[in-house]
């Protein structure tokens, strides 16, 4: 599936772009992590990532042109895919209309941006060179972020293109690029804390700048301006993380070519780049490098006796009969991640009625044709697949249940995008299959296998996680036999699997072993009717126990 990729909003005052110039071109292909193009903003030339793999079928934007943030920019696919459709969507019809706006825009706020003049009640004006520096938005659907850590301290200096800090969104977190040259004067958000998008994030100058002047003369709030003073004097204490210098230039002088990211992840790690080997362009390294560096293993050092390990305080006995202990509670922030599951879990819940159904399904037939699948060349298969198969199959057969509420309308999605709920360290991410009903088995276990893959390393894209219009949560490999969940809105419903179970059966008047699995389906009682949701799973039920049926 071809998958558009659009002018990105690299800066948090980024409006449109100019492409400087193509690293790949029509009929290449692109892995992910590799440079598509460099892109100037607003403040700087940038490299473009992939965050896809396939050829490179069309370019939506030539070298030296300018568009506005979200236009077409490329379009990645399997080679030979029909993209016409992508081409002359609406979206990209309406770009000449919103480079139309963009630069009305840019000329309605040019007098703003020739001079930046404070509010009139303190009559204060910015200093030539300083620089105050916003909470980024650094998703669509953004709205605060967490300084998870700061990577430059008040005094050091910066320079354009240093990694400033990494701030946790609702989506993942990521490393935010400054913009500008100069001295770190005021941070204005503590690692930890969590303020609204635009909210001062840091001040970048000259050495010396009155920073309180300049947090007067800016433009945010009173609330802000209430609390500089305090985040002043926590900016200014000194971190206790040394900072060690990564040299770019190997042994025999030559430049090694890095991400920002990949130096930072060999920063952390104290891995030396003149080591590791480049699989980027003209052999840059990525972050899958560093990721995937193996150094020479140390010889094992001999075990320490359990004697030798054990605490001096270990050997101190307790008076007898006497319980000895200390209570104790720890508070952890909750991740931009975990907040927003709770919310939208919660509408979810108290929005919907939420009704279940649940049956027993033979699987005897299913685990003797995943055996047979799996034991042709470079194929694999799990139960797991096959669910996802069967519920695509069985939702062309019962669209109501592949409905959306909206208030005044229902929607019934002629497409099928099955969500796979995948845990992770934070909580819980729903990539998506898009068309799985008209996927293969094998295909289905690639795909879901690879966004997994993606969800645990912090690698997915957002595009990647958008459009369900049903959802499959699995928790059968955990020993978990039945269980329900709530419905991932805007989704009707979703399945709950649970664990095959070897059990005692009747089959043909005889008590014999057998396989059975439960699954519970939750429904939205505003769109799926109970005997709606009943006929959905005699379908499902259906196919599973005749897996042959899905490979017509």
């Amino acid at each position: 599936m071809a998958e558009v990729i659009n002018m990105p909003r690299l800066s948090d005052t980024m409006e449109e772009g100019t492409v400087a110039k193509w690293l790949k071109q029509v009929g290449d292909k692109v892995e992910e992590g590799d440079i598509l193009a460099e892109i100037e903003t607003d403040k700087a030339t940038m490299e473009f990532e992939s965050f896809n793999e396939g050829t490179l079928l069309y370019i939506g934007i030539k070298e030296g042109d300018t568009a506005p943030v979200d236009s077409l920019l490329a379009i990645i696919g399997e080679k030979g895919e029909d993209v016409s459709g992508l081409i002359n969507s609406p979206s990209s019809e309406a770009k000449e209309e919103k480079q139309t706006e963009a630069v009305d825009k840019k000329e309605e706020n040019k007098e703003s941006e020739d001079k930046k003049e404070a509010p009139k009640a303190t009559g204060a004006t910015i200093p030539d060179g300083v620089e105050i520096i916003k909470m980024p938005r650094l998703s669509d659907t953004m709205e605060e972020g967490t300084v998870a850590s700061w990577l430059k301290k008040v005094g050091d200096e910066v320079e354009e293109g240093d990694i400033l800090a990494e701030i946790e969104t609702d989506k993942a977190t990521m490393e935010f690029e400054s913009f500008y040259s100069g001295t770190l004067l005021y941070v204005g958000i503590n690692e930890g804390e969590t303020a609204a998008v635009d909210s001062v994030l840091a001040v970048i100058g000259p050495k010396g700048t009155d920073v309180d002047a300049v947090l007067n003369a800016g433009s945010g709030s009173s609330s802000d301006e209430e609390r500089a003073p305090e985040k002043a004097k926590k900016a200014e204490t000194p971190s206790n993380k040394d900072q060690e210098v990564i040299s770019v230039t190997a042994n025999d002088g030559q430049r090694i070519f890095a991400s920002p990211l990949a130096k930072k992840i060999a920063q952390d790690k104290g891995i030396n780049l003149g080591d590791v080997k480049g699989s980027g362009d003209q052999g840059r390294i990525i972050k899958k490098d560093i990721e995937e560096y193996q150094p020479k293993q140390k010889a094992a050092e001999k075990a320490v006796p359990a004697q030798e390990k054990a605490s001096p305080q270990a050997a101190v006995t307790a008076p007898i009969n006497l319980p000895v202990g200390q209570e104790g509670t720890e508070e952890v922030k909750n991740s931009q991640m975990r907040k927003v599951i709770a919310k939208r879990l919660g509408e979810s819940k108290f929005s919907a009625p939420h009704y279940y159904l649940t049956i027993e399904v033979d699987m005897d037939y299913a685990k003797v044709s995943r055996e047979q699948i799996n034991g042709l060349p470079d194929t694999k298969v799990s139960f797991n697949d096959m669910v996802v198969k069967a519920c695509a199959m069985a939702l062309k057969k019962h669209p109501q249940v592949n409905t959306t509420w909206n208030n005044e309308t229902t929607r019934y999605n002629h497409h099928v995008h099955i969500g796979v709920a995948v845990a992770v360290d934070e909580g819980l991410l729903v990539p998506v299959l898009k068309f799985a009903d008209q996927m293969t088995l094998t295909q289905i276990g690639a795909s879901v296998k690879d966004l997994a893959g993606k969800a645990r390393n912090k690698k997915i894209s957002p595009a990647e996680m958008e459009g369900s219009t049903f959802t499959v949560s699995n928790l059968g490999m955990f020993g978990i036999s039945e269980f329900t969940s709530i419905i991932n809105q805007p989704n009707s419903a979703i399945l709950s699997v649970g664990a095959i179970v070897e059990k005692p059966v009747v089959k043909n008047g005889q008590i014999v072993v057998g396989n059975t699995m439960k699954v519970t389906l939750a429904c939205d009682h505003r769109t799926v009717d109970g005997a709606t949701g009943a006929q959905f799973l005699q379908t499902l039920r259906a196919y599973l126990e005749n897996p042959v049926t899905m490979l017509a």
